[in-house]
């Protein structure tokens, strides 16, 4: 079976929880595990709970031991390895809650875990703003008209041309040092990206612009 997955990782916890019906694997890092559990999350729908386990996570191993899976690589983040199960299960996409806030470090270090896997995973992160990832060279947002979204260059992207944003790019280079494409927004409701060569990550808000 294939399809999306769902992962909680140790950052800030999630205000509202995901609806868990809409995702085939539900899994967390031992370090996310307390604040599901604080939140009240079905922990009987966690198809596993992966980590070196080093965490003060609050974990009964009486009762959830046969849900755990050892990582113990040092070489690699928790959530590395909890991307490689997923994908080894068969997850094309995974949705991640807990990925930003807290130390700054961290929050980096995800990201360019997920650049690493942007080429075999559709991984989308979700935080109490909105939502961010790592673009296809060619992409369409749905129903995002007055939305604020941010173009950032991973760390440039090449010949990069925008429709449906208030302010359009046609054909221009993103650089991380020089120019990058932050606080855009959405005049239609569908607005498509395209470039040729780099990593694109897009940031898309929770709010309408008209909201703030």
């Amino acid at each position: 079976m294939t399809g999306k997955a769902l992962l909680f990782i140790n950052g800030v916890p999630p205000k509202i929880l995901p609806a868990f019906q809409a995702y085939f694997l539900i899994s967390c890092t031992d370090g996310a595990f307390h604040y599901l559990k604080e939140k009240n999350f079905p922990l009987e729908k966690l198809d596993f709970i992966s980590g070196d386990f080093d965490s003060h996570s609050g974990i009964d191993e009486n009762i959830y031991a046969e849900k755990f899976i050892y990582t113990a690589d040092q070489d690699k983040t928790d959530f590395e390895k909890a991307l490689e199960i997923l994908l080894e299960r068969g997850a094309k996409e995974v949705d991640v809650y807990g990925a930003s806030g807290g130390e700054m470090d961290h929050f980096l270090g995800n990201l360019t875990v997920a650049y690493k896997f942007k080429d075999v995973l559709k991984i989308t992160f979700f935080d109490e703003f909105g939502s961010y990832f790592f673009s296809p060279k060619n992409l369409v947002l749905e129903d995002v008209k007055g939305k604020i979204i941010s173009l950032y260059p991973f760390p440039m992207t090449e010949n990069i041309t925008t429709e449906g944003l208030n302010w359009p790019l046609t054909n221009e280079n993103l650089d991380i040092l020089t120019r990058i494409g932050t606080r855009n927004f959405a005049l239609e409701n569908d607005v498509k990206i395209e470039f040729e060569r780099g990593g694109l990550l897009v940031f898309l808000s929770q709010v309408a612009e008209t909201e703030l």
